[in-house]
């Protein structure tokens, strides 16, 4: 394995083994493994999983890691090409990356949505363009429509959990005051049609998930034996569901127009998950979130803290799971998984 940047890169059963990777390497983590080797963590974006999990994932592998956040303590950096740089940015990515790279055996870069025009964030542009200047491996830490990292945690929470891989699986939007990315969701929902579920995605009108992303999860779906749907009823998506995984992102219909997005989601404050949520779901329905997460906004105290809610269960599967992105990437025997 040369790159981790979209599970859509890897067979269900190349997935399967990963985790089967990450539960060995949870029970017994090979403190040798990555003896020598560095990490290099470019973080343009806020963290705070993804950046503790990377770098004691390394430690607990035996190497180590260096992190970057461009603008605090080092020149801030210019992502657009093209760009003329007479403003705050010093440097460019295409001379700053390739340099960061040489000092590493492997890079991870997390680089959000610019949120302004929908086309160019779902063509993944901006992290392209990073990842053409970067000749060592490479982990995407979470891009406009991506985030594999969290979507693998989430598969082995799955797993974990013996959630049949043909139950039910809905991806719901949740309120939030200000725009989010649709990283998330995006991965979230191609995660669970690549497993084989159910999947129903269940948002208010305005907040459809763009067209290019639902088509890749149908592919995934059509691949895996499973479905994809999507409905504005939450009552009925969340019927017979084993699984609500709530996620807030911004509204796709007026994209990059804050104003009109805040004007859209405003009427939607009742889309915060509570108890009544699961009247219509299986019993057993497990609770899911990516975190961070507002409470008593997007989802109500009881829920967080309730039986049903597994998101710390989540959290924790960040590491294994990279633990096994980073054996795979970087150790020197390849012959177990």
């Amino acid at each position: 394995m040369k790159r981790f940047l979209d599970l859509a890169d890897f067979s269900r059963e190349d997935v399967l083994e990963l985790i089967a990777l990450a539960q060995r390497l949870e029970a017994h983590p090979e403190p040798s493994a990555l003896a020598g080797k560095i990490l290099g963590l470019i973080f343009f974006n806020p963290s705070l999983r993804t950046l503790a999990s990377f770098q004691v994932g390394m430690q607990r592998l035996g190497g180590s890691s260096f992190v970057i956040t461009p603008g605090q303590g080092t020149w801030q950096l210019e992502t657009r090409l093209g760009a003329v740089m007479d403003g705050a940015a010093a440097e460019h990515v295409r001379e700053g990356l390739p340099v960061l790279a040489s000092y590493a055996d492997a890079i991870g870069i997390r680089a959000f949505a610019e949120g302004k025009d929908l086309q160019d964030d779902v063509s993944e542009a901006r992290f392209s363009a990073m990842a053409e200047v970067i000749d060592k491996p490479l982990i995407n830490m979470e891009s406009a429509v991506n985030h594999p990292c969290q979507a693998l945690a989430d598969w082995k929470t799955l797993e974990e959990l013996a959630v049949p891989a043909r139950g039910k699986f809905v991806l719901s939007w949740a309120y939030h005051p200000r725009i989010t990315p649709l990283a998330v969701p995006a991965a979230t929902l191609h995660m669970a049609a690549q497993r084989g579920m159910e999947v129903v995605v269940a948002r208010p009108d305005g907040f459809a998930l763009p067209q290019e992303i639902m088509d890749k999860a149908h592919a995934a779906a059509a691949a895996s034996g499973g479905s994809v749907s999507e409905t504005s009823d939450r009552h009925a998506a969340l019927k017979g569901a084993q699984v609500l995984y709530a996620k807030e992102w911004g509204c796709t219909a007026p994209y990059g127009d804050a104003a009109a997005d805040a004007a859209q989601r405003a009427q939607f404050k009742d889309w915060q998950v509570n108890e009544s949520w699961f009247s219509h779901s299986a019993e057993e329905c497990k609770f899911m979130h990516c975190l961070p997460v507002r409470r008593n906004v997007a989802v109500a105290d009881h829920v967080l803290d309730g039986p049903r809610s597994v998101v710390l269960q989540q959290a924790h599967n960040r590491l294994p799971a990279q633990m096994a992105v980073l054996h795979r990437l970087l150790a020197r025997s390849a012959s177990t998984y």
